[in-house]
């Protein structure tokens, strides 16, 4: 299933030397008695690539190659849906799925009840029923795989161009494969919808994460532009079928499917574009809880797939500048919050002043970018008007990253694999609006 993973295994002894070394990289300038000097260089470099990332202003169009002009062709579009435990929210996006505009051959609609011990398989039952174009598909609690083993479970039923994945809590345009049908002629790269928060107005948290999402976006659209990297977002993600099958199907060995799929399809010459409009919505979680739970997996799986490839990933399968693109924003992400952990700790045993505020500097500074061209007029669920207290929330959210970086890593530096899938809980927030 996963062809390229050069260096599977070890997942302890590889997690334990990466922050290892990050770690010592922010100690060193503490025990050697040195500078920020170090931090100044590393922060001008790394910004030096990833600040005109920030820059891209969002259109119509993503950043990929030019779709035919004739559109008259309706492509086959299978949507894949793995729902486990999601009776809060499934009726609602099915409703929202057969809403949509398409040729009743051209679509078909897969859900997965994975294993759900909520009411989800009766509800989705009921559904078919009524709905012949609906199929469902039934996996007993405890199989194997996780997210990936459910949706590799529909791929030998599939027959479209496209393959569409959505998550349980997701909600469309019924005009999105209208929309996207000039996109959807060229099957040579895989297409990413922006992520909408649908309930941004429940909390801070929440309207915090809208901007995150769409400042990530807008990001992912500056680096394809500047033949860069685009990646899956696991919620709303067009890849072709054949490529998708040529990769392997998902991973059942990650936490991340769309993570994972993102470097082989990379790997194998399938690019990601991203699409701004129109967009695909969802629910942000709305507790600390939920969000720390969250992103201590996203962290983990964003971690595993550069363990698994980075041999590819240094070979000439990428491109040179896509290859220093990979390089630079897994220094940004995964990186730097390890460094800047270091420098606390050696900050305090030296008794001295922070050194790697250079590099935390940039990062904010990079961020503030983004949130500052990130348009708010678009079509789907409203992004939060960016001001005022909005822009110091999202950087203060921001800053929590170098909390769960070095802390997901430890944890899988020491102690063994993940066993269990620690789902995002859906409140069904939406149904209420």
């Amino acid at each position: 299933m996963n062809p390229i993973a050069c260096w599977e295994g070890g997942r302890r002894r590889k997690a334990g030397l990466f922050a290892a070394t990050s770690l010592l990289l922010g100690l060193l300038p503490h025990w050697l008695h040195g500078g920020p000097w170090p931090a100044v260089v590393a922060a001008l470099l790394l910004g030096r690539h990833i600040f005109p990332t920030a820059g891209r202003q969002p259109g119509s169009k993503p950043s990929s190659p030019q779709a035919p002009s004739d559109a008259a062709r309706l492509p086959q579009v299978d949507v894949l849906v793995a729902a486990k435990n999601e009776a809060a929210v499934i009726e609602q996006l099915v409703n929202n799925l057969l809403a949509l505009r398409h040729g009743e051959e051209q679509l078909q609609l897969w859900f997965v009840d994975d294993g759900s011990v909520d009411g989800t398989g009766e509800i989705l039952d009921r559904l078919q029923e009524r709905h012949p174009g609906l199929h469902v598909i039934h996996r007993p609690p405890g199989a194997q795989g996780w997210k990936s083993g459910a949706l590799n479970a529909v791929l030998p039923h599939l027959r479209g161009e496209w393959v569409l994945v959505l998550d349980a809590d997701a909600q469309v345009d019924p005009e999105l494969l209208e929309r996207l049908t000039p996109l959807l002629q060229d099957s040579s790269r895989a297409l990413q919808l922006r992520k909408a928060v649908h309930n941004a107005d429940c909390n801070l948290l929440t309207r915090v994460q809208a901007v995150e999402m769409a400042a990530d976006a807008l990001i992912q659209q500056g680096r394809i532009m500047h033949q860069g990297c685009g990646e899956l977002r696991g919620n709303g993600q067009f890849v072709p079928r054949q490529a998708l099958l040529h990769c392997g199907g998902f991973n059942e060995a990650t936490v991340t499917d769309d993570l994972d799929l993102t470097m082989r399809l990379q790997l194998h010459g399938v690019p990601v574009a991203v699409v701004w409009n129109p967009p695909v919505g969802e629910e942000a979680v709305g507790s600390i809880g939920a969000l720390w739970r969250q992103h201590q997996r996203w962290a983990e799986g964003g971690l595993q797939r550069f363990f698994d490839y980075w041999p590819a990933l240094l070979s000439s399968r990428l491109k040179p500048r896509l290859k220093r693109d990979v390089l630079a924003f897994f220094l940004l992400q995964y990186v730097q919050p390890l460094v800047m952990a270091g420098d606390a700790v050696g900050a305090v045993v030296w008794r001295s002043a922070p050194l790697a505020w250079p590099l935390t500097t940039m990062t904010l500074l990079f961020t503030l970018t983004a949130l500052w061209r990130c348009p708010t007029a678009n079509s789907g669920p409203p992004v939060p008007v960016i001001r005022g207290v909005t822009v110091l929330m999202t950087l203060v959210y921001v800053l929590h990253w170098s909390l769960v970086i070095p802390m997901a890593t430890v944890r899988m530096a020491l102690k063994p694999k993940q066993q269990a899938w620690d789902k995002t809980v859906h409140e069904g927030w939406a149904a209420g609006a």
